[in-house]
């Protein structure tokens, strides 16, 4: 057992390097239910998010010995998680079904800031799609969905009313979702969700 003052991401790690059972557990207790409930958020589907969340904590056992946290725990899990999640778009694509529900869903996930994590190639391509708005709309896009501005700050900033603005993030948000839809990246699906959320 592990000595009840020991409670950092990092002391934690580092028994867990070594094997220590009672460190992986005491992690799975912290982050687990997190992890499982963006998962749910996404896949919308709780047979597959919890499916999901248990591969995620066997790669962490699997691979303990060479764990390196760069940053946070947390942020380690939801990066393991997305690329799990990267892996199941991907599959799915070939079902079409299945991507018309994940597209769906990806219309209503949500991901804290804090934890979202970008592949620098889905960054480029979601700027590229954002480049195709016209000028208006993509300023208004980039200081509510990228700069996190809320709509009555970006109504002060471009003069623009609330109403329309928020009009100017339905029809940015369709067009920019239709633009990866039509260029095949089932995958990228997750990045927009995590940037643009819902509307």
């Amino acid at each position: 057992m592990i000595d009840d003052n020991i409670s950092t991401d990092q002391e934690l790690c580092s028994l867990l390097r070594h094997g220590d059972k009672s460190a992986f557990a005491r992690l799975y207790e912290m982050y687990s239910q997190r992890i499982y409930t963006n998962l749910i958020r996404l896949l919308k589907d709780e047979d597959l998010a919890q499916e999901l969340l248990q591969e995620v904590f066997v790669r962490i056992w699997d691979k303990r010995e060479t764990l390196q946290v760069e940053t946070s725990f947390r942020s380690y899990l939801y990066r393991v998680s997305e690329n799990l999640v990267r892996d199941f778009f991907r599959k799915a694509a070939k079902d079409k079904r299945m991507m018309e529900h994940l597209i769906m869903a990806a219309s209503e996930l949500y991901i804290d800031n804090e934890e979202l994590y970008i592949h620098k190639e889905d960054n480029i391509l979601l700027h590229q799609a954002i480049d195709t708005l016209p000028p208006q709309r993509r300023r208004i896009f980039i200081l509510c969905k990228i700069e996190g501005k809320s709509y009555n700050e970006v109504s002060e900033i471009t003069g623009v009313s609330v109403s329309t603005i928020n009009d100017h993030i339905v029809k940015a948000t369709k067009a920019i979702r239709t633009h990866f839809v039509l260029s095949g990246d089932s995958a990228i699906i997750l990045v927009i969700a995590a940037i643009i959320g819902s509307v």
